[in-house]
């Protein structure tokens, strides 16, 4: 296959970051919302290096003839490449921060340059420096008697090129966090105005205070970024300590691992470039001069304030997840669940219908166990408290943590300790696998019966995320669904994996080869002359088989349509080879990360997936993941329904060109932002729903017209 079908994984996801920089451009999105784009393209861009590209360093070291399977380029061509074009686009993020600058500016917020105060704001800066942030800070120096120190990953720094009194060019450095806030806010005497500095900018500018033996010749500020891609795998093969502290040491391995990344403010002396260089082992070609903020997190607290003090037009108007109509508050969810599936789509409906069923469960007589599979939970998670409550209850709950959850680890340490002082029974899963899927099962007795719950979704179990990201949920009692929940928890209590399943698709031995036998159905129809289909909702595409099997679809005259958010290693619209294919990457408000699968054409046929995994080699071939059958309906045609509106975007949709270009949809007519039709479409639901509520005066009746409303909406 020719390399113009593939696109390089890394560059593509370069592709999507520039997406993300675009919102921050985009006229039409609230003032306040382009801030936050912005801090969002610098975060991803701090993970990409933090992870992949450490990654690529480490395999250019180990061999650099290991060449990447799909456009055949070495480990040092990619991150040559990935460094050009990362310069590229912070330039690009730089000017787009001054335009939201210079905007913010004009709606009374304001970000106050040292070097130009007035008289009142500098005897303000210089107080607030002498008493708030100077004894706080433990500048440095590197000569032959002072060692170089080391420089904690994503933390600003300020340094300078200090001259002693016989003349010596030495290094002077400071780092700029401390228990003091960044964001400054200054006097105003306009309550709705916000006039703020950094801290970093302020102790930049009063480093001849810090430094006062010395005379300060140069400065800047800089920020170094670590290779964080730790093995994590490299804690199951020690045996003198258990699972859990082998992650703890390892989490502090990985905070000093090599630099793969020199962020300035502006230039600065090439002799302490020189030895910042050499100190920190890093080529010319890693260094990047900024003209945005170095660290882009400070938005968060400044956007905090603006919602206090600013008009409501900065920001996006409140969006408040919605009650779904197909759940009941008078019914006890299990209960409701016996009766039909349910379907979430967050953060359209709210998360609260699945935490009450986990919360009623935790207190139901009739419950005997609870097993589910957390991947990251939210800091006060609910989830956990309702799976505590139920071990303390007497449910026998058993919980599978994934520890080696990235930038999650921590945080997931610390609650399997303590769901396991509650009495419940905390799992690792196997060796050399993350256990990725989003799979819950409860089982109880009722009379002579045994009965199951299975919940499975696209996304964490998360309520923080759950309103901020895509996702679906479906809660089912199907039996022969929760046999195969069962043999997935069993495998994943006994360390194996999951060989043979009726319904579910479960890597990683049977997912990929069940998705590439839909695929071939559906190219054997084409080849009979029958329309066929494939679609799929992603974050990522790079499994090799999986683009190989689409473009053989494409050949054959399957439609394959695609909406994937992130990565996409396969290039669409080439003549004879993938023009059937259509990509679509849609970046809004909210960050796309539901996955389904759709395979035939003829729509009330349709095979309908949910599912956590992206078609990826991790996810594909290295993880346990989890793939649902859609058997309801009314449910698949709502999901097919979504993927068509999403499909049809043409307001933050971007179309994937043989070029290899995103190229914005121009609406010709009505626009149709997917994410915003989502959110109408709840309200009204659930707005009518409250109108049937308030009416109905017996159960059944109301259920009649409920059902009758469902079909009309």
């Amino acid at each position: 296959m020719p390399n113009k079908v593939y696109e390089n994984r890394e560059l593509s996801w370069l592709k999507f970051n520039q997406r993300v920089l675009e919102e921050a451009n985009d006229k039409s999105t609230p003032l306040g919302e382009r801030l936050m784009f912005s801090s969002i393209f610098s975060s991803n861009l701090d993970e990409f290096f933090m992870v992949r590209v450490g990654s690529l360093h480490d395999s250019m070291l180990l061999d650099d003839n290991d060449r990447d399977g799909k456009t055949l380029m070495r480990p040092s061509e990619q991150l040559d490449a990935i460094f050009a074009r990362v310069k590229e686009l912070c330039f690009a993020h730089g000017k787009s921060f001054e335009k939201i600058s210079s905007k913010l500016e004009v709606a009374g917020i304001k970000r106050i340059n040292p070097d130009k105060v007035s008289k009142d704001d500098k005897a303000f800066a210089d107080k607030y420096f002498k008493y708030e942030v100077s004894p706080f800070l433990s500048p440095l120096v590197v000569d032959s008697r002072h060692p170089f120190p080391f420089l904690n990953g994503k933390s600003v720094y300020a340094a300078a090129q200090l001259s002693s009194k016989d003349n010596e060019k030495i290094l002077g450095i400071v780092n700029t966090s401390g228990i003091f806030d960044r964001v400054i806010l200054f006097p105003s005497d306009d309550r709705y105005t916000i006039r703020y500095m950094l801290a970093e900018d302020l102790i930049l500018h009063k480093l001849h205070k810090l430094f006062d033996n010395y005379t300060v010749s140069d400065k800047a500020l800089i920020r170094v970024t670590r290779n964080a891609d730790i093995d994590a795998n490299e804690a199951l093969f020690d045996h003198e300590l258990d699972f859990r502290s082998k992650m703890s040491e390892l989490i502090k391995k990985r905070k000093k691992l090599c630099a793969v990344r020199l962020q300035i403010s502006k230039s600065f002396s090439e002799d302490m470039l020189s030895l910042l260089r050499k100190k920190l082992d890093i080529h010319k070609s890693q260094i990047f001069t900024e003209i945005a903020p170095l660290d882009m997190s400070f938005a968060g607290s400044l956007i905090d304030i603006m919602r206090e003090k600013c008009s409501s037009e900065l920001f996006y108007k409140p969006h408040t997840p919605q009650k779904s109509i197909m759940v009941d508050d008078r019914t006890p969810m299990l209960k409701q669940i016996d009766k039909r599936d349910i379907f979430l789509s967050y953060p359209y409906e709210s998360i609260k219908p699945f935490i009450r069923l986990l919360k009623e469960a935790a207190s139901d007589p009739t419950v005997a166990s609870i097993k589910i599979t957390l991947y990251r939970v939210a800091k006060n998670s609910q989830v956990v408290g309702a799976l505590i409550d139920a071990a303390e209850n007497g449910k026998d709950v058993l919980v599978l943590v994934e520890l080696r959850a990235r930038f999650d680890e921590e945080n997931n340490i610390g609650w399997s300790e303590r769901l396991e002082k509650s009495g419940v029974k905390v799992i690792y899963g196997p060796e050399d696998m993350k256990v990725h899927s989003k799979l819950l099962l409860i089982t109880r007795r009722s009379g002579n019966q045994v009965k199951y719950t299975v919940q499975v979704g696209t996304g964490n179990y998360n309520e923080k995320t759950s309103a901020l990201y895509t996702d679906v949920s479906l809660m089912t009692s199907n039996a022969e669904i929760a046999k195969d929940a069962m043999d997935v928890f069993n495998a994943l209590s006994t360390g194996t994996l999951v060989e043979d399943a009726k319904h579910l698709l479960v890597a990683p031995l049977l997912l990929r080869q069940r998705v590439l036998d839909m695929m071939d159905n559906e190219i054997h129809k084409a080849i009979n002359g029958e329309p066929a289909y494939v679609g799929a909702k992603l974050n990522s595409l790079t499994d090799k088989q999986l683009i190989k099997k689409l473009i053989e679809c494409s050949e054959a005259g399957v439609k394959v349509e695609l909406v994937i958010r992130g990565i996409c290693c396969l290039i669409p619209g080439i003549n004879g080879v993938t023009d059937n294919i259509t990509v679509v990457s849609i970046v809004g408000r909210y960050l796309e990360h539901a996955r389904f699968y759709i395979f035939g054409a003829d729509r009330a046929a349709k095979r309908v997936y949910i599912s956590s995994a992206d078609f990826m080699t991790r996810n594909t071939t290295k993880r346990v993941e989890v793939a649902c059958p859609v058997y309801d309906p009314d449910i698949k045609i709502r999901i097919i329904d979504m993927f068509e509106t999403m499909m049809n975007d043409n307001v933050k949709a971007r179309v994937l060109g043989k070029d290899g270009l995103y190229i914005k949809r121009t609406s010709n007519g009505n626009a149709l932002n997917s994410q915003e039709y989502f959110y109408s479409e709840a309200v009204i639901k659930a707005e009518a729903q409250n109108e049937i509520e308030k009416k109905a005066s017996t159960g059944s009746i109301w259920m009649k017209i409920k059902n009758f409303f469902k079909r009309r909406v």
